[in-house]
C-alpha cells in the first residue's frame, strides 16, 4: 500500500511539474511574440535623434535595441576599429568608427562590412556626416571561446566601453549604431545594412513537449491503476472460488 501511495505522489508531482513548465513556456511564447512585434515597430519607425548623454543611463536592451536613430558629427578615422565578423558576404570585419557629435560626446558607428584590414582609413568621409541606422546595445566580453584583446586590437565583439577605453576616448555612448545600407557612396566604402534581426522562438515546441510529457505521465498512471484494479479483482475472484471449493 505504501508503494502505491509513493508512486501516486510521484506521478502527481511529475504531472504538476510538467504542466507548470508547459504553462511557463506558453507565457514565454507570448512574451517573445510581443518582443518581436515591438522590435519590428522600432525598426520601421521614422528615425529619431540618437539618445544623448542625459538618457544613456536609462538605455536597456529590452526597450532600446534596434531603435531607428539618426545622428550627425565628424568621424575620427584614426580610431578605426575592426571587429571580426561573419556575414552573408563572407568573413571579414565590422568597421567601427567613432563619431564626434556637436555636444562633445562620441558614438561608435558600425559603418559596415569590410573584407580586409587594408585601406579602410582612406574611405572615411570627411567633414560633417549624417548617419541613419539602428541603435545596438554593447556586446561585452568577446566571441565564442575568444576574448577581446584591447592591447593588440583584436576584437571579436562590439564592446563599446572596451573599444573606447583602448583609444582613450571619453564621453562615449553605451551603445553603437549600425549604419543602414548605402550610408556611404564611395566605391571602397564599407557595406552597411547587414544587421541581422533574429529571435530564437522555440517556446511553442517546448510547451508542447512539456504538455506531452504530462499526458504521458497521466496515461501511464491511469494504465497502472487500471491494471492494479484488475489484478486485485482477479485475486478476489480467485479467493472466492477457493472458498466455494472448500465449502463443497
Amino acid at each position: 500500500m505504501a508503494v502505491r501511495y509513493a508512486l501516486a505522489l510521484l506521478a502527481g508531482i511529475l504531472f504538476a511539474g510538467f504542466c507548470a513548465l508547459g504553462t511557463w513556456q506558453v507565457k514565454r511564447l507570448f512574451w517573445k511574440l510581443d518582443l518581436i512585434e515591438r522590435v519590428e515597430q522600432r525598426v520601421h519607425a521614422p528615425a529619431a535623434d540618437a539618445p544623448g548623454p542625459a538618457a544613456w543611463a536609462s538605455i536597456t536592451q529590452q526597450t532600446d535595441e534596434y531603435r531607428h536613430v539618426r545622428l550627425s558629427g565628424t568621424y575620427l578615422p584614426i580610431f578605426n576599429t575592426l571587429v571580426q565578423a561573419t556575414t552573408a558576404l563572407g568573413s571579414g570585419y565590422w568597421l567601427m568608427t567613432p563619431l564626434r557629435l556637436a555636444d562633445g560626446s562620441t558614438v561608435l558607428v558600425n559603418r559596415g562590412f569590410v573584407p580586409k584590414r587594408e585601406g579602410i582609413a582612406a574611405s572615411t568621409p570627411a567633414g560633417i556626416v549624417h548617419v541613419d541606422g539602428l541603435l545596438r546595445v554593447s556586446e561585452t566580453g568577446g566571441g565564442f571561446l575568444r576574448e577581446n584583446s584591447p592591447a593588440t586590437q583584436h576584437w571579436y565583439s562590439r564592446d563599446v566601453a572596451a573599444i573606447g577605453a583602448s583609444h582613450m576616448l571619453t564621453n562615449v555612448a553605451p551603445y553603437f549604431v549600425d549604419a543602414k545600407a548605402k550610408s556611404e557612396t564611395a566605391s571602397d566604402a564599407p557595406v552597411g545594412g547587414l544587421t541581422v534581426i533574429s529571435f530564437h522562438n522555440n517556446h511553442l515546441v517546448y510547451a508542447l513537449t512539456w504538455f506531452a510529457l504530462a499526458l504521458m505521465v497521466a496515461g501511464i498512471t491511469w494504465w497502472i491503476v487500471r491494471e492494479d484494479k484488475r489484478r486485485r479483482a482477479r485475486r478476489r475472484t480467485g479467493t472466492q472460488e477457493s472458498d466455494h471449493a472448500g465449502q463443497d
